[in-house]
């Protein structure tokens, strides 16, 4: 592994010199620049002069460079949902250094610190219990940072368990608990979303009736603008994962058109029984990593030596085979089931109502 003190210091260079620069040495390679030291130099200047860029967290992952963590957490800073910074934070992992990271995590610059959480959580990493429960159970950190802490363990078995810990032993601070709620109930796991169910239930009044007949709930009047704002609830989370008119997160089916599409019948059934009809393309997977991760979401591309996932809040994290254990489908919708659950009867009706009036324009 190559350790470049030079990259510590930056140097301005021409754009188009820079442009050169990096072609060349993409193209030599590892083997050719790390046995010529002043190849090694021009890498040096390369990295510092990319430092917080994209570009930046390629080079550190061509080369395998060492000593670059603080360089590779500004980048996962500024891109926390993209696959730079995602890969950033993974290349920080592996390193088995996380001190820079816990710092920044524990620093004053409580946005950044927020945006370093959000990427934690598009890694999927085995680390994220150690590094972020704490952060869940400081009450002297700001609200904001803790509720996207909790949104973040509860991507990963053990994050989730974690939480659920927590609240069995009734350490869950109250101001974090809707968040956890939330996101605890719509988890994949069955064993885990039962005992959320337990520990954290959804708030009262909401989903505590029978359903009535598919008939009657398709007869009954809606209110679309009430739909619209059941659609952006925190507690049901459409918006976490499907993007209308420009707004929400591009993982799932785009539903600007949707009402174009799918008649109120078919509309309601997708929402009952998700995984009745997955749309192509959009079919759910599992990859376990050998370094211990999972990392569950949609295959967007794969090559002979790469597969790239989208996951849950749209960040692409792209892996190299060899580093995959094993992968699966999966045969339920990443969509969760009981989203009812979380509304009533009359909220169902208003959602209904708004997703038909999403129509081609």
């Amino acid at each position: 592994m190559l350790t470049l003190a030079a990259a510590a210091v930056a140097q301005p260079i021409e754009p188009e010199k820079l442009h050169t620069m990096i072609e060349a040495l993409t193209r030599l390679g590892p083997d050719a620049v790390n046995a010529n030291p002043r190849l090694q130099d021009a890498l040096g200047k390369v990295l510092a002069a990319t430092r917080g860029t994209p570009q930046f967290v390629a080079f550190v992952q061509q080369f395998k460079i060492a000593g670059q963590n603080a360089g590779l957490i500004e980048v996962a800073a500024r891109h926390p949902a993209d696959e730079a910074g995602v890969s950033a934070l993974r290349l920080v992992l592996a390193s088995g250094d996380t001190v820079l990271l816990t710092a920044a995590l524990k620093g004053k610059d409580t946005s950044a610190a927020t945006k370093l959480v959000e990427a934690l959580g598009n890694t999927g990493a085995k680390q994220l219990p150690a590094l972020l429960l704490p952060l869940v159970t400081d009450t002297q950190r700001e609200l904001p940072l803790r509720k996207q802490a909790v949104r973040a363990l509860a991507r990963t078995q053990d994050g989730a368990g974690g939480l659920l810990k927590l609240a069995g032993e009734d350490k869950l601070p109250a101001d974090l608990k809707f968040t956890a709620s939330a996101e605890l109930n719509a988890v994949r796991w069955p064993e885990l979303k039962a005992e959320a169910a337990k520990l954290l239930p959804l708030p009262p009044g909401q989903g505590d009736k029978a359903l009535p007949p598919v008939a009657e709930l398709l007869a009954m009047r809606g209110d679309a603008k009430r739909g619209a704002e059941v659609f952006s609830r925190e507690t049901v989370g459409c918006a976490k994962c499907h993007v209308v008119n420009g707004q929400g997160v591009d993982f799932g089916p785009a539903l600007s058109e949707i009402g174009s599409k799918l008649g109120k019948d078919a509309l309601l059934e997708s929402i009952l029984d998700p995984s009745a009809g997955i749309s192509f393309g959009f079919e759910a997977w599992t990859i376990e990593t050998k370094s211990g991760e999972e990392i569950f979401g949609l295959l967007v591309s794969e090559t002979g030596e790469d597969v790239s996932v989208k996951t849950v809040g749209g960040a692409v994290t792209k892996l190299k085979k060899s580093d995959v254990a094993k992968r699966h489908p999966s045969k339920l919708s990443s969509m969760p089931a009981g989203l009812q659950q979380a509304i009533t009867v009359q909220e169902l009706a208003d959602l209904l109502d708004y997703l038909g009036t999403l129509k081609k324009k």
